[in-house]
């Protein structure tokens, strides 16, 4: 089943707005989608760059959103837990939490959020890698959504 994942903050496909970058303020966008399949029991999120120069690179990685969300906030802080058991994972800065767009001077990278719908909580210690939430959720995907920005900065790549 697809889920309708959206942005108050862009539309899919276009840009996003700077106050969600590494260049701005670095927060993570407002997101927000339908109700869950039946049988949901929790919600994975995973925000990737296909376009980085060495392979996709990790932004974000939340799980154990529970069963009953319908949005997040813009903001979130950088903390391994937080929304009434949701958990946050490392991204390939390092870091908890969502870290926004940084891609180097040239073509508009691609940054793409899905949104997994789970029939159970997934057993992943908080501060895990994206490659351990995703090897949690497969066989356990009930719906997926995936919401689609860009982001580019002004110069050429050498």
């Amino acid at each position: 089943m697809a889920l309708e994942l959206t942005s108050a903050a862009f539309q899919d496909g276009d840009t996003i707005p700077t106050k969600y970058t590494a260049d701005g303020g670095n927060a993570s966008p407002p997101l927000r989608w339908r109700a869950a399949p039946d049988g949901t029991r929790s919600l994975a999120l995973v925000c990737e760059d296909p376009d980085a120069p060495r392979g996709t690179f990790t932004h974000w990685v939340l799980f154990n959103i529970p069963a009953q969300t319908e949005e997040l906030n813009e903001g979130l802080p950088h903390e391994t837990s937080l929304l009434a058991g949701a958990e946050q994972a490392t991204n390939d800065f390092g870091k908890i939490g969502y870290g926004g767009p940084s891609p180097p001077p040239g073509k508009p990278h691609r940054y793409v959020f899905k949104l997994y719908a789970l029939d159970r909580r997934l057993d992943v210690k908080p501060g895990a890698t994206k490659a351990a939430v995703l090897d949690a959720i497969k066989g356990h995907v009930l719906g997926e959504g995936q919401l689609l920005g860009n982001y580019g900065r002004a110069g050429k790549t050498s």
